[in-house]
């Protein structure tokens, strides 16, 4: 590693490392340096992307049922909306509609109206949703954002494990009613919306639309995250 790199590579961090393995005969160690763009710190992302995901569906669990669309936004540390991703799909073959989730959605005519156009197979959009998401969060950690996670990532991990064949969340999620119990020091099952701080709350509407959603329960989570890091700082 010569002059010319550094000489091209301003923010670059190089701290030293020693690797040590054991052969069959001695223990090597070989001196290798780590490499981090130190502009990853500066912008404060603390090497995370966070992904507010939405979805809608025809029933309680994928598989058995279909996931009707479901709409992503990415959120930096400072709270900042990166890009947003949506799609609407497919029902799956051969599976079936709830009849209590459907008679939810006769009183929720314009956001059924909204998910059940311009269409798109599983196969598509799941691979191309993974790919985004590595897009977007490049060199940083993406993070999925749920509320409930529960539910949410529940049919996100699967259609993406069935359709891309991995999830680049890896199997866990940050679930936005869990996050509010730590801070308000409340029970869980009181930790519903009416009894969270306005100021979490964005202008935002929630419209059952799934992308709409998203950007909503995306800047609420990062408003809270902001109330998280004043307490650290105190």
């Amino acid at each position: 590693m010569g002059e010319d790199f550094f000489a091209n590579n301003a923010n670059t961090l190089v701290i030293p490392m020693v690797l040590c393995y054991v052969t069959p005969k001695r223990e090597r160690c070989i001196a290798k340096p780590l490499i981090i763009n130190s502009n990853l710190f500066e912008q404060g992302l603390a090497m995370e992307i966070y992904f507010s995901v939405d979805i809608e569906t025809d029933g309680p669990i994928p598989g058995k049922y279909s996931m009707l669309s479901f709409g992503c936004a990415a959120f930096n540390k400072g709270g900042d909306l990166l890009d947003t991703y949506f799609a609407n799909l497919e029902t799956l073959p051969g599976a079936l509609q709830d009849s209590g989730t459907m008679n939810w959605w006769q009183g929720q005519k314009e956001a059924w109206a909204a998910c059940r156009k311009d269409l798109q197979s599983p196969e598509q959009a799941m691979p191309e949703f993974v790919n985004w998401v590595k897009k977007i969060a490049g060199n940083n950690s993406p993070v999925f954002v749920g509320f409930p996670a529960g539910f949410d990532f529940t049919f996100m991990y699967y259609y993406m494990i069935v359709f891309a064949g991995h999830s680049p969340f890896s199997f866990s999620g940050i679930d936005i009613k869990t996050m509010a119990m730590t801070m308000l020091k409340k029970d869980y099952r009181s930790c519903v919306k009416r009894s969270f701080p306005k100021h979490w709350f964005s202008k935002n509407p929630h419209t059952h639309i799934a992308l709409d959603d998203a950007i909503e329960q995306g800047k609420m989570f990062c408003n809270m995250l902001k109330d998280l890091y004043k307490e650290e700082d105190k």
